[in-house]
């Protein structure tokens, strides 16, 4: 009877996934698994566990699809075969979806590993149903804050549903995140962490966007070395002694290809994590020396004979990081126009007010053009202009019509330079739709 129900589960998806894609309704990374977890509560489980070698979980605020695409490449060069939620339906339904897409009409599934991407909140829901022999901890940062709670919250949560697994799960965590650094000084199981210990990359200030600047043991407030990027740094509490954890891997060992200090971070994770998994350091630097960013993730396009580089940044924090990279070009003379799209739907987040924790006063600062659109486009716009402190170097134009603030954007940018766009989740895939002509999902 059980295996019945399986049966039927698998083709009621593999049906529904079929008419979606038939239809052009989109990729169908999410409804399957929905409808058929009706048919049967414990796919999840079912599913996960025929995964030969383990399930590896990716989980943090920002970072995911591009170390998780990393460590795909690294495992398939060593002739392994990968599930991955590419599309990056990142809740339950879309791992059980993926995991279906990839089984027989008997719900039999052949791989050796599966990568999964997971939203940081629904993790402990996850590991319910789920035991996976890797889990990589990313970072913690304020998100949607129409959808969770503080930061703190999240790791008690993590922290309550990572203990009960067995000793032999290894978890990876980012040292220079506090709350995960103090998570992974709680747990039984195996712990590794990588971080920065690169100085000259330390922030001139603390951002406006800094989310857990306290002690996770006492409460008292952390002293500082110095911040690469929100509250994540070298650290130690002046009242109880905590402190960040020894590093199992630096920044300066790995090379790296895409910009930004984020990218940094997601190399040491991907790369950690790969060693630990028996995959050579020299094959490990070879794949990311040939690695190609995931869409709308420092990816660069070419349109009209123009390079365009997409910076999906989604929470304060993300964009913060991608102002702090686009500068760095910026301040070479070779970016003098970009083009920011925030919009406000379910994917996005509805409640933008996150912006006004953004620091663009520093994406101002350096003048040039910057062409606004998207569903909000005069929140954004508004943001700017009160960023501008009177710069007369600053151009801003606004554009309610997608299509045209690309258009301009474009014609706004010299042959020799790079066209940089700042998008939200949905208005990314609507700008990479306009640009190539067609959906990514």
């Amino acid at each position: 009877m059980n295996r019945l129900r399986l049966a039927l589960a698998v083709i009621v998806a593999k049906t529904i996934a079929a008419v979606v894609r038939y239809l052009n309704l989109g990729s169908a990374s999410v409804l399957p698994g929905a409808i058929a977890s009706r048919f049967h509560p414990q796919l999840l489980s079912l599913l996960s566990s025929q995964v030969s070698r383990g399930v590896i979980l990716i989980v943090g605020t920002n970072g995911k699809t591009t170390t998780s695409l990393l460590l795909r490449k690294m495992l398939e060069t060593q002739g392994y075969k990968i599930v991955h939620n590419a599309s990056g339906a990142n809740l339950i339904n879309g791992l059980i979806a993926v995991l279906l897409e990839h089984g027989n009409l008997m719900g039999k599934l052949t791989a050796d590993y599966a990568i999964l991407e997971v939203d940081e909140n629904v993790l402990p829901l996850v590991l319910q149903q789920c035991q996976p022999k890797y889990i990589l901890g990313l970072n913690l940062f304020r998100d949607q804050l129409d959808r969770y709670g503080e930061v703190d919250s999240i790791s008690e949560r993590w922290q309550k549903a990572i203990a009960p697994l067995p000793p032999e799960t290894t978890i990876i965590l980012n040292g220079d995140d506090p709350s995960l650094s103090y998570l992974g000084q709680q747990l039984s199981q195996q712990v590794l962490y990588f971080g920065l210990q690169e100085p000259e990359l330390y922030l001139e200030e603390m951002s406006h966007a800094v989310d857990s600047i306290y002690c996770p043991r006492c409460g008292h407030l952390l002293n500082y070395e110095g911040v690469y990027l929100s509250h994540l740094g070298d650290f130690h509490c002046p009242s109880c002694g905590f402190a960040k954890s020894p590093l199992a891997v630096k920044s300066g060992e790995w090379p790296q290809i895409l910009i930004g200090v984020y990218n940094k971070y997601n190399t040491m994770a991907a790369g950690l994590l790969a060693q630990t998994m028996g995959i050579s350091i020299d094959d490990i630097k070879e794949t990311i020396k040939n690695f190609q960013a995931a869409f709308g993730r420092s990816e660069i396009l070419e349109v009209e004979g123009k390079q365009v580089r997409i910076l999906l940044s989604k929470n304060p924090v993300g964009m913060n990081e991608t102002i702090r990279a686009v500068n760095e070009i910026k301040a070479q003379g070779k970016a003098s126009t970009t083009l920011m799209v925030l919009n406000d739907r379910i994917p996005d987040g509805t409640d933008v007010s996150w912006i006004w924790d953004v620091d663009t006063e520093k994406l101002v600062s350096l003048g040039g053009k910057i062409i606004v659109s998207g569903d909000r486009v005069y929140d954004m716009a508004l943001r700017l202009e009160y960023s501008t402190m009177g710069n007369d170097d600053f151009q801003l134009i606004v554009k309610e019509d997608l299509q045209e603030a690309i258009a301009t954007a474009l014609e706004e940018t010299p042959p020799e330079e790079t066209l940089h766009i700042i998008p939200t989740y949905s208005a990314m895939l609507e700008v990479r739709q306009v640009l190539t002509g067609r959906k990514i999902l």
